[in-house]
């Protein structure tokens, strides 16, 4: 590991360590960037500091499970949301730290908005995020009696039209 981790305070090694230890990968690379900025550290070897937290302290990381993907599971998500649901959508998001992954959306009506449903991460162990996020989302949006939109389903693309766009052309 860099020599940036001994520049830390005790703290915040803590801070990290107990982030890192619940599987809260992105508020553990803030604490130390932000301790260490001054210090001309920039993001990405924030992460790699938290990398090496993470495969320092591997067998005691509590992983987060993977979102539920399974009809009855959304389902219950898509009707604690505060309006109608329209449609389902799949939309591709990435960052730093996982990449591509694919986001499972309720579009909304009534009022107008969406809701979260689903994160889809590529895993070693599992379909691949889209092939995962189409399956569930068209299966949830048949048992809805809703559209399914998935406006890029072959390359991550997260400016692809979104469905209000596609379903509402400008008038």
């Amino acid at each position: 590991m860099s020599g940036w981790w001994a520049c830390l305070e005790e703290r915040t090694r803590r801070e990290v360590d107990a982030d890192v230890l619940r599987d809260r990968r992105l508020p553990a690379v803030r604490s130390v960037h932000d301790a260490l900025r001054p210090l001309g550290l920039g993001l990405a070897e924030a992460e790699r500091v938290v990398h090496a937290r993470y495969e320092a302290l591997a067998d005691q990381v509590r992983r987060t499970p993977p979102d539920p993907l399974d009809v009855p599971s959304l389902a219950a998500r898509a009707a604690a949301l505060p309006g109608r649901v329209a449609a389902i959508e799949a939309l591709w998001d990435g960052d730093t730290v996982h990449d591509w992954f694919v986001l499972l959306i309720a579009v909304l009506e009534d009022p107008d908005g969406e809701g979260h449903l689903a994160t889809v991460y590529h895993r070693r162990d599992a379909s691949p995020p889209q092939t995962a996020a189409a399956e569930a989302g068209r299966a949830l949006a048949g048992h809805l009696g809703v559209p399914f939109h998935f406006p890029s389903p072959s390359v991550p693309d997260d400016q692809a039209p979104r469905w209000r766009a596609v379903a509402r052309p400008a008038e």
